[in-house]
């Protein structure tokens, strides 16, 4: 392995990291709160609006990032629009990552029991007390291994924003690897930059649960 090379080009790797994990981490955030409004949608079931959520549910689990990806950067100027590459990426990984977060909230909502909700009516609260102080904590203790995964598992697609000329870590390997042939550099860089973004993020998740766990949510 030529250590003289990955001391040269190091720096491309690390300034691709920053790139991806803002790009990655927006995304992130616009998918939690795109998944949180849908779960709301849904447990509330708002007439119209609750399909209407169901059906981007499906439809953005059940299409890959990539196709997505290139909707946005290929298919929408031919209709007029055209957005830039990290509007695309950061759109496409909200899109896909809202779906997964949103069955990740349901899935915490359903946990708690209905009961609850009438107790808290009795005891005169509204609805947006009882979902506020509640229903919510609750729901969101129990969702918090399906969000952590989610997470995880969509700064890893982040992978795929080079196909629309962004220059992420996967931009930057392939690059390399084409001008320089120098394959097993390249990727040996690509893998640890994304195990020292993933890893340290599996770590805190982990340690989140734990917490949860032994103060005696999500049971």
């Amino acid at each position: 392995m030529d250590t003289a090379f990955i001391s040269e080009y190091a720096p491309l790797y690390i300034e691709a990291a920053g790139v991806t994990l803002w790009l990655g981490s927006l995304g992130i955030l616009l998918a939690l709160a795109v998944g949180l409004f849908c779960s709301f949608i849904q447990y509330f079931r708002i007439p119209v609006l609750r399909y209407i959520a169901s059906a981007y549910i499906e439809l953005s689990r059940n299409t890959p990032l990539l196709v997505q990806l290139f909707f946005l950067y290929f298919g929408l100027p031919k209709l007029g629009i055209s957005l830039s590459s990290e509007v695309c990426a950061v759109v496409g990984l909200s899109f896909l990552g809202g779906g997964y977060m949103a069955e990740a909230f349901r899935s915490g909502f359903q946990a708690v029991e209905k009961g609850q909700m009438e107790a808290g009516l009795s005891l005169g609260l509204s609805s947006g007390q009882i979902m506020r102080y509640i229903v919510f904590p609750q729901a969101l203790s129990v969702s918090v291994p399906a969000l952590c995964a989610n997470v995880v598992f969509l700064l890893k697609e982040t992978s795929v924003f080079s196909a629309v000329a962004l220059a992420d870590l996967m931009y930057v390997a392939k690059d390399l690897i084409g001008l320089y042939y120098k394959t097993e550099e390249a990727l040996f860089m690509l893998v640890a930059a994304y195990l020292i973004i993933l890893l340290p993020v599996s770590v805190l998740a982990a340690a989140l649960e734990r917490r949860l766990r032994y103060a005696g949510f999500g049971n």
